[in-house]
């Protein structure tokens, strides 16, 4: 099985999504809006650790100045889904998670520190940092 067909499914399992045409939509909305977050080493580093066509969707990707807040990431993916807030929360934890699997603690720990407050949950982790 291509690495590829591991991650889509992969999704397809986190996701509880009925067919692979499902997962792949998800997959692809979630990597094209991540691509537009990431910037530097973790861009470069989480490309390399995608198979071959997830890497073309996240690098396709032009990158903003500076990334969105986790709730402004769920919301853009909703309307690029065409679906509510909380399906749309369900389809970037299903992404997320799948890609935590697939490159490890290690960058996404970096990919998070990278990113705004927030994201920690959409990865399928506790948000822990500290109350000021």
């Amino acid at each position: 099985m291509t690495r590829y067909r591991q991650l889509l499914q992969q999704v397809r399992h986190l996701g509880r999504y009925t067919t692979d045409d499902e997962a792949e939509r998800v997959l692809d909305a979630v990597l094209a809006l991540l691509g537009t977050q990431l910037t530097g080493d973790e861009r470069c580093d989480l490309a390399a650790a995608l198979p071959e066509r997830a890497r073309a969707v996240l690098a396709a990707q032009i990158p903003l100045p500076r990334p969105v807040t986790a709730p402004a990431f769920v919301e853009s993916l909703a309307h690029t889904l065409g679906t509510s807030l909380t399906a749309a929360r369900w389809d970037a934890s299903s992404v997320l998670a799948a890609l935590t699997a697939l490159t490890g603690d290690d960058l996404t720990d970096r990919l998070l520190a990278h990113l705004p407050r927030g994201y920690a949950l959409l990865f399928g982790r506790a948000d822990l940092a500290a109350v000021a």
